[in-house]
């Protein structure tokens, strides 16, 4: 009886094809470098190393992030090679941001900004709350590794803020939403203020980042003098669960 097989396929032909196309498509990338779309070695899917770090200003990681981001939101991420990422980053990091988010597993911050292994801290806590272990983490990504920008991240729809509205009391989460309460007082709003209402759980979000700008640098001596010196920037923005999009304010 013959035993009927598949025709192999020409290796010639299936490996260079696909090759091909991705030097094509690294080629294009590296061609938006130059014009300043985006940085080299994340066209390569590679980790910034010192100097390249150390070279950029705020301005331009916050530039950087907001590239990353929009790359995300339109489906054009770039192709990379996190084993690669990890080789080079094993004996060290220089990350570029330190981002304070929320816990939300929907607002990953390396995936909403497009960025690669070592690319940059990210401290989470539900409600993206500057607590005073929060604040030693920031100093030492800033002080310490060498970020530029801290990024205070809040997000539209947050179960911490909806839980500060409502006082919801849980174990150790009634302490956390105790922090997040001021930010529902202060929050100034015509509507109805219920965590039923979208519109102002947002609006209470915002304030919260709002305020966590303000007693990072009023609680941090270290980054309040980094900021003062130009060394970083802290900064503060919303991340769309619809559309993807993060708002930065201010």
């Amino acid at each position: 009886m013959r035993v009927r097989t598949e025709p192999n396929c020409c290796p010639s032909h299936s490996n260079t094809q696909p090759r091909r196309a991705f030097l094509k498509s690294v080629a294009g990338l590296a061609a938006m470098a130059g014009l300043g779309f985006v940085s080299p070695r994340s066209a390569l899917a590679a980790s910034l190393t010192r100097a390249e770090r150390d070279k950029l200003t705020p301005d331009e990681v916050i530039a950087l992030l907001k590239q990353g981001n929009d790359r995300f939101r339109t489906a054009k991420m770039l192709p990379h090679d996190y084993l690669a990422q990890k080789r080079a980053t094993a004996g060290g990091q220089h990350p570029t941001a330190a981002i304070l988010s929320c816990i939300d597993a929907r607002a990953p911050a390396e995936i909403i900004f497009d960025a690669e292994i070592g690319g940059m801290f990210n401290a989470r806590v539900a409600g993206n709350v500057a607590n005073d272990d929060m604040l030693g983490s920031l100093e030492f990504a800033c002080a310490l590794v060498g970020a530029k920008v801290v990024v205070v991240l809040g997000h539209t729809g947050c179960g911490a803020i909806k839980g500060a509205i409502d006082g919801a009391q849980l174990g150790n989460l009634t302490q956390l939403l105790d922090k997040i309460k001021p930010a529902v007082a202060a929050t100034k709003y015509d509507g109805e203020r219920s965590s039923k209402n979208d519109a102002f759980v947002d609006a209470v979000a915002k304030t919260n980042v709002e305020r966590a700008i303000k007693h990072i640098r009023r609680r941090s001596d270290v980054l309040a003098g980094l900021e003062k010196d130009s060394k970083i920037k802290i900064v503060g923005a919303m991340y769309n669960l619809v559309g993807g999009k993060v708002d930065f304010l201010g």
